[in-house]
């Protein structure tokens, strides 16, 4: 297989590459570009654990080929972790750390698109992002108090 050349926006930054043309941008990321931040749970897209900005919107990068990040911007939760983690970490959301990079970047999507929280409930959006540790409550308080600092309520309503 002959590689592909590759050129997008990594975390602000350009980058160009030259990739295999089966490459997972997943794979890409944590081995070419050395953004290890972005994890791979199930390679299934079912988990949320490799979720990344593609073009400002939310995908799982496991299910990504690398190819069709070209001439695009995608971020990682490297650059969006400083955003949301502190008040995340405030609240004992992360235990093991397998999901979190998925939650950190859905929660900074969320943040700048709360109105998609209008028909569904906070629990019901973050259920794409799977964890096996907390049980959910802790990562539905940790996500609210990012979105709305003022809100502690666990997490059935709108804006929790």
């Amino acid at each position: 297989m002959t590689d592909l050349d590759l050129s997008f926006t990594l975390n602000g930054k350009p980058v160009r590459l030259h990739v295999r043309p089966d490459a997972r941008l997943l794979d890409v990321l944590r081995y070419d570009c050395g953004c290890t931040g972005t994890k791979e749970g199930c390679g299934e897209g079912e988990c949320g654990a490799c979720t990344v900005l593609l073009d400002g919107l939310p995908v799982n990068s496991c299910l990504v080929p690398a190819f069709q990040v070209a001439g695009r911007s995608v971020e990682t939760v490297e650059a969006v972790a400083p955003e949301v983690t502190g008040p995340l970490n405030r609240t004992g959301t992360a235990q093991c750390g397998a999901c979190s990079p998925g939650i950190v970047v859905m929660t900074r999507w969320l943040r700048e698109h709360p109105e998609v929280l209008q028909d569904a409930t906070l629990r019901q959006f973050m259920s794409g992002n799977l964890c096996r540790c907390t049980g959910y409550d802790s990562v539905i308080s940790g996500v609210a108090s990012v979105l709305d600092p003022k809100e502690t309520a666990g997490g059935e309503g709108t804006s929790a």
